[in-house]
């Protein structure tokens, strides 16, 4: 094993004396911002930045057809996911639906509520498109760490 020339200890980094000049630090108000950090809006009562909200996880069905009109204003996602697609109503509410090229996921309520076994052994190849339920759990830390000496009577399974 190597041995250390120099010691480390009276070294002091720039970015530590930044750190610690900013524990506990507020965001600075800026022109166009309140005190508790909410912003003031413009002219009109909307404001000019373009904000980016929490994610979006529904495909618009609007625009799936090409008619949404909100357009960056739209509170669903524009954007080809079949994992955030919206369930097909015709589906959901007859069990059938008659449009062979149907962009809406198509899940069956008597199967969709079972778990699906592949996913609970670790890899279920047909994804969010899987007509069974995907239930993520909590895996056991001991159990990650090599072994669990509770076995089979252990809570996480």
């Amino acid at each position: 094993m190597q041995e250390l020339v120099v010691g480390v200890e009276r070294i002091s980094f720039d970015l530590e004396a930044d750190g610690e000049q900013q524990r506990g630090a507020w965001p600075l108000p800026f022109l166009g911002m309140r005190s508790h950090g909410g912003s003031v809006p413009g002219p009109g009562g909307q404001c000019p930045l373009r904000h980016i909200g929490r994610g979006k996880t529904v495909v618009c069905k609007h625009w799936l057809r090409g008619l949404c009109k909100k357009g960056d204003n739209c509170d669903f996602l524009h954007e080809y996911d079949m994992t955030g697609m919206p369930k097909c109503y015709f589906y959901s509410e007859f069990g059938e639906c008659g449009n062979k090229d149907c962009p809406f996921l198509h899940i069956d309520v008597t199967t969709s509520a079972m778990g699906c076994p592949w996913y609970d052994r670790g890899f279920c190849r047909h994804g969010p498109l899987c007509k069974y339920r995907h239930t993520q759990r909590v895996m056991c830390p001991n159990y990650l760490v090599g072994f669990c000496p509770e076995g089979p009577k252990c809570k996480f399974m």
